[in-house]
């Protein structure tokens, strides 16, 4: 018997200008304190900046291949066995690898000091969407991490 509960699914949130699932994950993320219509204003101003530089890219476009590169495909997790605590990689679920990737360019754009939050997001997605800046960084960290501590793969289960 798992000691775990059970998960239950949430019902999926769309957002009102775009209808997409994603923008409505993202504005619930950055959310803080309840305030969403603050939330959706700096989503949408950061969408709309993401626009200003070229209108060939659809920036909802440019939004999803951001969340994609930034996604990880594995991750350790730690396991004890025998009284030793071992880094197990593990392939990561794909809304955990969406919910991490959002997790951590909403985080790093939080810790832009200097610039309002919308210009903040919009530049680290746009990072993102080129496959560099901290997002990607930390999720080619949890790559090596995994890749570092394959050798442990046998104590998954």
């Amino acid at each position: 018997m798992s000691r775990r509960k059970r998960v239950f699914e949430k019902p999926t949130v769309k957002d009102s200008r775009y209808d997409s699932e994603i923008v409505g994950h993202l504005i619930n993320r950055i959310m803080l304190g309840g305030k969403k219509s603050l939330a959706e204003r700096i989503v949408y101003a950061a969408i709309d900046s993401l626009n200003e530089k070229s209108d060939a890219v659809d920036p909802l476009e440019l939004l999803n291949r951001a969340i994609e590169n930034a996604k990880p495909r594995v991750e350790v997790k730690s396991r004890r066995v025998g009284g030793a605590t071992y880094q197990v990689p593990l392939e990561v679920a794909p809304a955990r690898s969406e919910s991490l990737a959002m997790r951590w360019l909403v985080g790093f754009a939080r810790k832009r000091k200097g610039t309002p939050m919308h210009r903040a997001l919009a530049n680290e997605l746009r990072d993102a969407a080129g496959n560099q800046g901290n997002a990607i960084r930390k999720r080619d960290d949890v790559h090596k991490m995994a890749q570092a501590n394959r050798a442990f793969a046998h104590f998954r289960f």
